[in-house]
């Protein structure tokens, strides 16, 4: 992570500040750019998380003039709140309250890139951005460190699978102790390029994560905690093991009947031999391609399937790259 910060339409009308706390100083000026990313990898469940090249952006401002002013480009306008209730903004006064700070006045313009509901760490990016916005925003001696980022980013998403790479960078093994987020970055061999098919349908985490089994059996468990070792040794030192490496036997079954053309891309993918992968929960279907020319190969099998299955059309096919710095941070203050 990169943090180089030192020391519209109109919604929404309610002050953000609070009794007791202190209030920032009105005329700061923040922007915060943060990766989108693909969580599990296969069998990597909810540990393994890979920062990739299509980012959102938001600027916060804060200003004498009181309530939330929030402003929408890109993927979700005309779809999310534009008032408090944003999720960027909620992750960010969450973030001011906890250091004991408000804000009498907050505007936040998002121009985003990163799809929603598609398994790309739409929220996590929301969530990193807010954050990381309200850290720089406090004074020096207020702010959080690395760890306790990760910690804060992790508990407000629930689990540190994709705020840890969205934070970080590249490839984040991550894990929570004794009620603490935890995770450690690993370097992605340069060779890996990812591709990935974005159906134009969303599903929720919840939705997808409600089709698991409460239970699997032993013998499974270990054959996947196998495929997640392999996995991690195939991203950084030898892609020619990606296809047996991202082989999951945890969710992406069970998964199944809620992506149904997702689930059958897949098939046919790896099929022909292509190590690809359910990003996050669905419904985005990622290839893990070994080198410029399979990434390109596995974009043509992914276009071919998609137009032989008539509903192409409702799809992206995006060639995109492993985000390797992590969420960046830019500021002033006036």
């Amino acid at each position: 992570m990169q943090v180089d910060l030192p020391g519209g339409p109109r919604s929404g009308s309610r002050s953000v500040s609070r009794t007791g706390s202190r209030t920032l100083a009105p005329g700061q000026d923040v922007t915060v750019t943060v990766p989108a990313t693909s969580a599990n990898l296969g069998p990597g469940f909810d540990s393994l998380g890979l920062a990739l090249t299509l980012y959102d952006t938001v600027r916060v401002r804060t200003s004498a003039e009181e309530g939330v002013f929030v402003e929408v480009a890109g993927e979700g306008a005309g779809n999310v709140p534009l008032d408090s209730s944003h999720l960027v903004v909620r992750a960010l006064l969450s973030t001011l309250a906890a250091a004991g700070y408000s804000a009498r006045g907050l505007h936040l313009s998002a121009e985003n890139a990163i799809p929603h509901g598609r398994g790309l760490g739409s929220s996590a990016s929301a969530i990193v951005s807010g954050v990381l916005a309200a850290n720089s925003l406090l004074p020096a001696e207020s702010r959080l460190d690395a760890a306790g980022l990760l910690h804060s980013c992790s508990a407000l998403e629930g689990h540190p699978d994709n705020v840890a790479p969205a934070l970080v960078g590249d490839l984040a093994i991550s894990w929570e102790d004794d009620g603490v987020f935890r995770s450690v970055r690993a370097s992605v061999h340069p060779d890996v390029v990812p591709v990935v098919a974005v159906p134009a349908v969303e599903l929720s985490t919840e939705s997808a994560r409600g089709l698991l089994p409460a239970t699997v059996a032993h013998r499974t468990a270990a054959a996947n905690a196998g495929r997640a070792a392999l996995l991690i040794h195939a991203l950084t030192v030898d892609p020619s093991l990606l296809l047996e490496g991202t082989q999951d036997a945890l969710h992406q079954e069970f998964r199944a009947p809620a992506m149904l053309p997702s689930a059958r891309l897949l098939q046919s993918l790896r099929s022909a031999g292509f190590a690809a992968v359910i990003s996050g929960a669905g419904p985005t279907v990622m290839c893990l391609a070994d080198g410029e020319e399979a990434a390109l190969e596995a974009e043509q099998a992914m276009t071919k399937h998609l137009q032989a299955a008539e509903y192409g059309e409702n799809w992206r096919v995006l060639r995109l790259g492993v985000e390797r710095d992590g969420a960046r941070v830019e500021g002033h203050q006036r």
